[in-house]
């Protein structure tokens, strides 16, 4: 972060505030139409009464005991927050990434990256309450809201599942009794984007009423491809998407007493994926860190990137009031259905590369397929509100069936190697849960409140794992002809394989069969099923010897006498996979909260939070998957929340100080599971990743709030996050050292004393904004500003590699910086209404700071998922 860079923010909205000093306007803005669904937001200069679901009821968040961001929809909109993972620009201490489709969600440095079939989030997901189990895809919910929460802390006992660092809950808007209206706007933005939304609420009498609403964007998220090969240079980069959705909501609320209502939605996400860049080689090369390079400058070669992703789901809810409690039950049905060929690469563009040298008829790449069907339900009973014991019981059910493909290949020279391959048809999980929570008023000012979980889970697995393989010699015996695989119009089969019991599979010919199997659509210049053709048919055990000068590493020669085939045939193909993993625990709260008066509230609480463990893939001939326990989170909390008198209007300032005690953590690793040895030094062809509970931390930290209404017209919300993360215990292999000449083994590597991954010590944003009365209409305008300090993206925080045989290398000149560095974010925003008619203007990240928002290293690897480019652009809307 620069001096330039702070000097331009804070010049920015100096400007903004002097263009609107002249203005004295004292009437109070125009509530938003009723038909609008930031109807919840705060229009009042006396108060600031915002109502939030942290406790699975609704209440005043100045009534929370805990750390609660909500956003309307109205402030996302103004502030430039287009989709989910911009989400973070506003709220301190959640960091959002996109790793090839998969959203992960860390709070406070608490997270998962474990986004496999077999992982599960950190950070839970929820949609009106909901919990979805695969975010994939979430950001196609972020359309007609009402708001977003953003719980800090673990919720264990109140969420249940996987909230370890907390949770978001997108809030979608629901229909209005009696109310016929709507809105339409759309918007068009830099870079060739464009988009729309629209919502109609439509009453059915006087207790029934429906709304539907759609989505639509086509946007580019700024790479760029440099490549200069003929049809490489053709590629369309990474990040572009079209995505529409739609969403039908029903509530029908015939008495005081019941209430009914019904959501469906159907999303569909397409465009060219998301997968990462690797800057390994660019760092080697030039001795730079990330942040002297152009990391969106991507040399794409191979195929074309596409990415499919359609969801769709069904949530309902019924509930009764009691005369003294309220019977709720709740249940959910989801399904994803998402399929990627990455947008491959070979790393970035740096000084002084030399890009016609680059060899871009290279197909080696990544394919993706999952799906996941899953339900939940939940029956709660709650007392009402005007008991001096309000409490909540209930049961909980979750089932997810999935069904989940990956290939990754090697095209080019990479000798007796084709690809790795994890195909599994049937992977289920499943966890029920019972709990029960209560607050009860000891006094007037005095209250008391506790709660436990308990919770149940297994997970299996069944499918295949491992390497695809052909040794094929050439003349004299000679090792070996390379395969291509993977070149122009290539589509693995993936789940549409056949049969996925190898138990059985012996012989050469079987083995053939099974490889041939594995591809739904041949590539134009693949060799595979002309190399293996005969021998899966009969016709030749020897197969058919191809002598191109694109496969044969230009030193083997088709064998003189082998009946057309090679010298000799080694045919490799996936494991068995198969795996088990049970267990239960116990989440539990207990604290007291204190009125020092009306307008202040003091409290304590202790609350734990678990997220569920697992099994890893087994391989290296194991059919025992290694398993690993669910991780534990104690917290410790004390703060206050404040009301106060400033400037003739009603303020808050809130302050919160939290402790982590971080138990059987769970660290990832990348493990080879494919050495060639062939070449010279051996190359690890296939990686595995692995989870293991070797790890504890400690956190401790403070986050203040002030929001402040000042006089003509201003306002300002202020938050400050203070976070100091520490891993306790941990030693793990260090895969940035592996050693090909020893069988692909690693150094270990002990963590203690190292910052949690993506913990920034220091969070802050300021929003400052104001409106005033210009002719028949209002204006508005608002600046959002973001510091975020220095945060590692791995758990080896840039440590010193230490080989094998003891030799060191500092961790930049090896290729493996890991420290983004401390930046400044920006977004703007101004409007002008004039009755029911809206024009806005916004800009996202008008800093432009390119900032890694998620690593992978391994060997060789050093793989960057970064932040979206500066947005800008102009929207209308029109309510009626």
């Amino acid at each position: 972060m620069t001096n330039t860079k702070f000097a331009r923010a804070f010049a920015t909205i100096l400007l903004c505030s002097v263009a609107a000093l002249p203005a004295q306007a004292q009437t109070a803005p125009a509530p938003a139409p009723a038909d609008d669904p930031a109807e919840a937001q705060d229009t009042d200069d006396d108060t600031h009464v915002i109502m939030v679901t942290a406790n699975r009821r609704e209440e005043n968040l100045q009534d929370v005991a805990g750390v609660v961001q909500a956003i309307d929809a109205e402030q996302l909109r103004q502030d430039g927050i287009r989709d989910l993972r911009n989400l973070q620009v506003a709220v301190p201490g959640l960091s959002i990434a996109n790793q090839e489709g998969n959203v992960e969600i860390f709070i406070r440095g608490v997270g998962s990256a474990n986004n496999t079939e077999l992982g599960d989030p950190g950070a839970a997901p929820h949609l009106n309450g909901v919990y979805i189990p695969r975010p994939r895809g979430l950001g196609l919910m972020f359309y007609d809201l009402e708001r977003v929460e953003v719980n800090k802390g673990p919720q264990g006992t109140l969420y249940g599942r996987n909230a370890l660092a907390g949770t978001l809950n997108i809030i979608t808007a629901k229909p209005r009794l009696g109310e016929f209206g709507g809105y339409a706007q759309a918007e068009i933005a830099n870079r060739s984007s464009y988009g729309a939304e629209g919502a109609l609420n439509i009453p059915l009498g006087d207790t029934m009423a429906v709304r539907a609403a759609g989505y639509y964007v086509n946007r580019d998220f700024g790479f760029r491809n440099v490549s200069t090969g003929e049809q490489a240079s053709q590629l369309k980069p990474a990040g572009l998407e079209e995505n529409y959705a739609g969403r039908l909501s029903f509530l029908w609320e015939p008495d005081d007493r019941l209430s009914i209502s019904f959501v469906g939605d159907y999303g569909m996400e397409t465009g060219t994926g998301y997968p990462g860049a690797n800057i390994y080689t660019a760092v080697i090369a030039t001795g730079l860190r990330p942040d002297k390079l152009d990391l969106k400058d991507v040399v794409y070669r191979g195929m074309q990137g596409d990415m499919e992703n359609e969801l769709w789901g069904v949530q309902g809810r019924l509930a009764y009031e009691f005369d003294t409690f309220t019977a709720e039950f709740t249940g959910s049905y989801r399904s994803v259905d998402f399929e990627q060929a990455n947008a491959s690469s070979e790393g970035i563009d740096y000084p002084g590369r030399d890009l016609n040298a680059q060899e871009y008829d290279n197909f080696s790449n990544n394919f993706w397929q999952a799906k996941s069907k899953s339900q939940v339900y939940e029956l709660r009973l709650s007392a009402n509100d005007d008991q001096r014991l309000r409490w909540n019981l209930g049961g909980f059910y979750f089932k997810e069936d999935q069904a989940v493909g990956y290939l990754a290949l090697a095209d080019r020279g990479y000798c007796c190697y084709s690809g790795t391959e994890f195909t599994m048809p049937d992977v289920n999980g499943e966890s029920f849960a019972f709990f029960g929570d209560g607050t009860y008023d000891v006094t007037d000012r005095l209250r008391i409140f506790g709660g436990l979980r308990y919770t149940e889970e297994q997970k299996s697995r069944y499918g295949i794992g491992g390497n695809w393989a052909l040794t094929l010699g050439g003349e004299d015996f000679s090792c070996c002809f390379g395969t291509r695989l993977g070149t122009e119009g290539f589509r693995p089969n993936l789940l549409g394989r056949p049969n996925f019991d190898v138990s059985g599979i012996t012989t050469p010919q079987q083995r053939a069969q099974f490889l041939i199997e594995g591809i739904r659509t041949p590539g134009l210049r693949d060799t595979l099923i002309d190399q293996i053709g005969a021998i899966a048919n009969g016709t030749n055990p020897n197969g058919t010897c191809i002598d191109r000068p694109d496969i044969d590493n230009g030193f083997v020669n088709c064998p003189a006498n082998a009946n057309g085939g090679f010298s000799f045939v080694e045919l490799t193909i996936p494991d068995q996979q198969i795996g088990q993993a049970e267990f239960d625990f116990i989440d539990w709260r207990a604290g007291i909260e204190f009125d020092l008066s009306a307008d202040t509230m003091l409290y304590a609480k202790v609350s734990t939070g678990h997220k569920s463990g697992g099994f890893n893939d087994s391989f290296n001939g194991s059919t025992i998957p290694e398993t690993y326990s669910p991780e534990e989170i104690i917290v410790y909390e004390a703060g206050s929340r404040n009301s106060f008198d400033a400037f003739g209007r009603r303020a808050i300032f809130n302050l919160t100080g939290f402790y982590y005690d971080y138990s059987d953590q769970v660290f990832q690793d990348l493990t080879c599971i494919n050495l060639d040895e062939t070449q010279a030094p051996p190359v690890c062809n296939g990686y595995s990743l692995v989870n293991r509970n070797i790890g504890a931390s400690r956190i401790y930290g403070a986050e203040a709030e002030l929001k402040l209404k000042l006089p003509a017209n201003y306002a300002l919300d202020l938050n400050a996050a203070y976070l100091d993360t520490e891993i306790t215990k941990g030693v793990v292999a260090d895969p940035r050292a592996q050693d090909n000449d020893a069988g692909g083994e690693s150094p270990l590597i002990s963590l203690v004393g190292n910052r949690l991954p993506l913990a920034s010590k220091m969070n802050l944003s300021a929003r400052l904004s104001q409106w005033f009365d210009i002719g028949e209409g209002q204006f508005d305008w608002q600046a959002l500003l973001k510091y975020r300090s220095s945060f590692f993206l791995t758990q080896f925080n840039e440590d010193d590699i230490v080989f094998l045989d003891g030799a060191r290398q500092d961790a930049l000149d090896a290729g493996f910086p890991d420290r983004q560095s401390g930046f400044v974010t920006l977004n703007l925003g101004a409007g002008y209404t004039i009755g029911n008619f809206r024009l806005e203007a916004w800009a996202s990240n008008f800093l432009d700071e390119e900032v890694s928002q998620k690593a992978l290293v391994g060997s060789a690897l050093n793989i960057r998922f970064l932040n979206d480019a500066r947005t800008y652009g102009l929207r209308g809307r029109i309510t009626f």
